[in-house]
């Protein structure tokens, strides 16, 4: 330049150095017109020098700036040429320790780019770095300066970077060296590439592909300043529709999520109304996919019906481009619009379809939102991802399919967030995807059975050695394959029992091997090319939508996830799992939850759960899966309720009578009954046996659900399948004498039941025995009775039902259940209803119990009372003997001599010798009825003499007195 310019312009008056800036753009003019092109590089290369020099004083550098800005503005877009040479100098200064000459270094870019327009895009990446760095500048003047150049370049992106070509060759050659890779903004028209018309590609100034990994590094920055910057850009880039930047959205979504919990008010808001943009661009898209595909399949129908010749194309490019398509349905959820010749041409019309022609990898968008799902991410950003998995299930429900069994731990265990913000989020999901699951057809048996023997003789076409895929379907009933649908093997055909073939999408050998990845994640959008040598298959008809999703969906994986949230702590949660299994067994029933799996003991656990809502459900599916099973798998479930029952007592006294009725109400009664009564009879347990078979004797007397049970049962002389039933029972019942004694006034087998009490006098009468024949006096006295109260009214149709009541009367202390029992017997007698004792030939109808005898052998079932209740005696007697045993060892120090005379003991009956082995309980146990009502325990136990003891015993059981001996 001049000597007098250059002078003049690092003079330390700013105006001065304006006037020489306004010279210096005037010869750089003449300099242009004369195509003096060595003169200006040198021109611009002094300038640099100028302000890049960290030496030099501050009004030299800013007098370099000035003189550049007014050579941009001389040269106008013809300083495209050019940029290479001070652009990385003037970006260079963005960071200079002092203010102005970062203030005039971003005003020396403003004028450039506004000048060079579109050229200046190839510098992009590198401006849009180092503005990024400007936006959180503590100096207001720079940020404002920074504002200014960003808003310029904004407006230049938004008008030219989808369509702006590099008009010279400088800057197409830097743009080759950013873009290595042969990239392009717009998505080619897919007719171009599937007719093999060669196109030429002509690369834009503006590459997005290049400016994404630019973006995905500095997307988690934390300054609030840079965010907003960041997000703004996003919006810009996002406006611009042929740029389509939701192509790119699992590279920054993870990022912008983490924006929602900015402390700062506005980044939330512009990045709550950038994400609310980019599910509403997806849901579009989506819409379009679909109608292009119902296009699609409604045209090959008319095709097929019609059987027109196909004069598109070739037949070997038609053979080459089916598989590749495979109709415009992407294998990992990605759209493509490969086949878009098919539909509606809008070349022709001009008319722009939002969303055609765009890929979006669903899997990763899917697979960044499961991520968002734990404690570790901000609750904002838990119920933005919910809400965003629930809108996907609504428009592509097929793509969240396989990820069904990632879904699972990722929302039921907010079902009982604290957040109801959360919790209202995780229960709209969790409905959505059950419903679509339930709605996918069944897996079809015989489909999956000729998949498994078709893959047993296949060679194999894996080039390596790999697992089972988890799509393969293999079921071998009665024992279950724990694979999935979801992992069929893409190479292998899968036909029915029809004529029609439904095939996989082929692969190459290099897809093959894509396959064993995990199936947590379908494969990216990278996967879905087909080799280009890959030979076509012969005649391929694609499978239909809907039996992808059924493939797709990994049962045995999500029954197993399911199963972990059993041991939530959360009651919604393990409710959920549970309601979850249930419909998966409906669906499923011979895939899943079989008897012999793992699952069976989880659920059998469950029972033991402290919410009843829990219990109720899980009984529900074992009833289900119960009632599908074979009656080998039944019994082998209520063999293991009872030992449930048999090692959790706690169980069994507070969770018995809700098991057993949810289990009658879902499944058939009778056979649970006799199933019970079948395996009881066998129990060696006896103690267990007899109270197990109180619980059943209580709820079949009580339960409304068994209210048609106990109507066969009344019925032994009119159904013969009621006498069988009857005879099961009673058998089993055998184990507990109250029990069985209620069965047969059920069955109003009143005969047979005092020819009971006859054997009664020889049992021992234990303080639980009289608690029984308490409950059963009181049970006489309930609605469930009715009918017995009113045959005391027909004494000669029914003359052993008195001898029944008087026979327990009798058995019965002088208690409340006493008083009671006599008070309804004298009031039958006092209305004039006398007993009538039977008489030797007996009316036809005497006895409800005497037409069924010859059916009914009852004196076999009275020797099985006998000997069953005998055995519970002598067991009984075991117990005492070992238990004394223990304390006489205990005591041994303190046994007096051997000639001494044995203590005095206890006699529960008052008629029987103790046998001096054996020292018996006290008389009056705890339990007894009459001991709380009277307060007589305290008295008992705490200074009695042993004779005063002895005749408060009698006293209390209802047996004579006798005085004390006098003299």
């Amino acid at each position: 330049m001049d000597t007098a310019v250059a002078k003049q312009l690092v003079d330390k008056i700013y105006e001065k150095r304006k006037a020489a800036a306004l010279e210096l753009e005037k010869q750089i003019r003449e300099c242009h017109q004369q195509s003096d092109q060595r003169r200006i590089t040198q021109i611009i290369e002094q300038l640099v020098d100028m302000f890049s020099n960290p030496s030099n004083p501050l009004h030299i550098r800013n007098g370099g700036l000035i003189g550049l800005a007014g050579t941009a503005i001389a040269l106008g877009v013809d300083v495209a040429p050019y940029m290479d040479k001070f652009i990385e100098p003037v970006l260079a200064c963005f960071t200079d320790p002092e203010n102005r000459i970062r203030y005039f270094s971003a005003e020396c870019l403003y004028n450039i780019a506004k000048v060079s327009k579109g050229e200046v895009l190839v510098y992009f990446n590198p401006i849009f770095d180092a503005l990024s760095k400007l936006a959180a500048d503590s100096e207001l003047s720079v940020k404002n300066g920074a504002e200014l150049l960003d808003r310029l370049l904004k407006d230049i992106v938004a008008e030219t970077a989808s369509v702006y070509i590099p008009q010279y060759p400088e800057t197409e050659r830097i743009r080759d060296l950013f873009d290595s890779q042969e990239q392009s903004i717009l998505v080619a028209y897919p007719d171009d590439r599937s007719l093999g018309e060669n196109v030429p590609v002509q690369k834009k100034a503006f590459s997005l592909a290049r400016f994404i990994p630019l973006l995905q590094d500095r997307i988690y920055v934390l300054s609030p300043f840079t965010r907003s910057y960041l997000v703004s850009w996003i919006t810009v880039l996002d406006s611009v529709p042929e740029l389509e930047l939701i192509t790119y959205l699992p590279e920054f979504l993870d990022g912008l999520l983490k924006y929602l919990s900015d402390p700062t008010e506005d980044v939330r808001v512009a990045t709550e109304n950038i994400l609310a943009d980019f599910l509403r661009e997806i849901r579009d898209v989506s819409m379009v996919r679909q109608r292009k595909e119902e296009h699609a399949e409604s045209s090959d129908l008319r095709r097929s019906d019609e059987k027109l010749p196909d004069i598109t194309m070739s037949h070997s490019e038609r053979a080459l481009f089916i598989p590749e398509s495979d109709f415009g349905h992407d294998h990992d959820g990605e759209y493509s619009l490969k086949d878009e010749h098919k539909s509606e041409d809008y070349r022709g019309t001009g008319a722009l379809v939002p969303g055609q022609g765009v890929r979006i990898d669903y899997a990763a968008i899917i697979e960044i939102l499961i991520q968002q799902l734990d404690n570790q991410h901000d609750e904002i950003q838990q119920s933005t991802a919910l809400r965003w998995l629930a809108e996907f299930l609504t428009f592509v429900p097929d793509v969240m399919v396989p990820f069904t069994p990632r879904l699972i731990p990722a929302i039921l265990p907010n079902l009982a967030h604290h957040v109801p913000m959360i919790q209202s989020a995780a229960l709209r999901t969790n409905k959505l995807l059950s419903n679509v699951i339930q709605n996918l057809p069944g897996p079809v048996e015989g489909l999956s059975r000729q998949n498994t023997a078709e893959k047993s003789i296949a060679p194999a076409s894996s080039p390596t050695p790999v697992p089972q895929p988890s799509r393969q379907i293999n079921v071998q009933p009665p024992s279950r394959d724990a694979s999935s649908p979801e992992s069929m093997g893409d190479n292998q055909p899968s036909s029915s029992s029809e004529k029609t073939t439904m095939t996989q999408r082929p692969r190459s050998g290099t897809m093959q091997t894509t396959i064993t990845e995990s199936s947590s994640r379908p494969q990216s959008r990278m996967s879905s090319n087909s080799a280009p040598g890959a030979p076509p298959p012969p005649a391929p008809t694609p499978p239909s939508p809907v039996q992808e999703e059924a493939d797709q969906f990994n049962y045995q994986a999500t029954v197993n996830e399911l199963t972990i949230q059993f041991l939530s702590e959360h009651e919604q949660t393990r409710v959920a799992a549970l309601k979850w299994l249930i419909m998966l067994h409906q669906k499923a029933p011979k895939k899943i939850l079989a008897m012999d799996d793992g699952t069976f003991p989880a659920l059998l656990k469950t029972l033991s759960d402290s919410s009843e809502e829990v219990i109720k459900h899980d009984l529900q599916l074992l009833a289900q899966i119960s009632s599908s099973s074979e009656e080998s798998y039944f019994k082998v479930f209520m063999m293991n309720l009872l030992e449930l029952f048999s090692t959790d007592r706690k169980l069994l006294e507070a969770r018995g009578s809700l098991i057993i009725r949810q289990l009658c109400l879902n499944l058939n009664t009778e056979r649970i009954y006799k199933t019970f009564a079948e395996i009881l009879e066998k129990e060696e347990d006896l103690e267990f046996a007899s109270e197990i078979v109180q619980k059943l004797n209580m709820i079949l007397i009580t339960s409304p659900e068994l209210a048609e049970f106990r109507k066969r049962l009344k019925s032994l002389e009119t159904r013969q399948d009621g006498q069988a039933l009857f005879t099961t029972l009673y058998r089993s019942w055998c184990h507990n004498a109250v029990a069985v004694f209620s069965l047969c006034l059920l069955a109003q087998a009143y005969e047979h039941a005092s020819n009971l009490l006859s054997i009664f006098a020889d049992l021992e009468i234990t303080v639980p025995l009289l608690v029984q024949v308490d409950k059963l006096v009181q049970l006489i006295e309930s609605p469930v009775f009715t009918y017995l109260r009113l045959q005391l009214l027909e004494p000669e149709r029914y003359p052993y039902l008195f001898k029944c009541l008087y026979g327990l009367l009798m058995l019965l202390p002088q208690s409340t259940a006493f008083v009671s029992l006599r008070n309804r017997l004298n009031a039958v007698n006092s209305a004039g209803f006398l007993h009538i004792a039977p008489k030797p030939t007996p009316n036809p109808i005497a006895s409800r119990s005497k037409l069924g005898r010859d059916e009914i052998k009852w004196q076999e079932l009275l020797n099985h009372f006998r000997a069953l209740q005998s055995k519970h005696e002598k067991a009984r007697r075991q117990d005492l003997g070992n238990s004394s045993s223990q304390e006489d060892i205990t005591i041994t120090p303190l046994s007096p001599p051997a000639s001494a005379k044995p203590p005095m003991r206890r006699r529960v009956t008052g008629d029987l010798p103790v046998p001096p082995i054996i020292p018996s309980k006290p008389a009056l146990s705890p339990l007894n009825p009459k001991a709380r009502q009277n307060g007589l325990l305290a008295s008992t136990l705490q200074g009695a003499t042993p004779g005063v003891m002895q005749q408060r015993t009698r006293r209390t059981l209802g047996l004579p007195v006798v005085g004390p001996r006098k003299g």
